[in-house]
């Protein structure tokens, strides 16, 4: 694995990194690879995360307002005697 140096970062830049990261419950490092990781596959084209394509959905849907879903009555199981 390679590793890079980011000089000159801006102090508000490094403490929202920490706060992100935090939020997310990994280290700053961890949280700079993902963000690095994300921008740089959606700059060449080799998709995006589970999580920006829901929030892509999301926003789509979200004009047509929400829905109920019926409950499904579920019935027991009948566990297996395996004496």
């Amino acid at each position: 694995m390679a590793s890079i140096t980011i000089r000159n970062l801006d102090d508000k830049v490094k403490k929202d990194l920490r706060r992100q990261a935090a939020e997310n419950g990994r280290s700053m490092e961890e949280e700079a690879r993902e963000i690095l990781g994300a921008g740089v596959r959606k700059r060449m084209g080799r998709g995006e995360t589970g999580a920006d394509l829901f929030d892509r959905i999301h926003a789509r849907f979200k004009p047509l307002g929400g829905f109920d879903m019926p409950e499904i009555r579920r019935r027991g199981r009948k566990l297996p005697d395996f004496e």
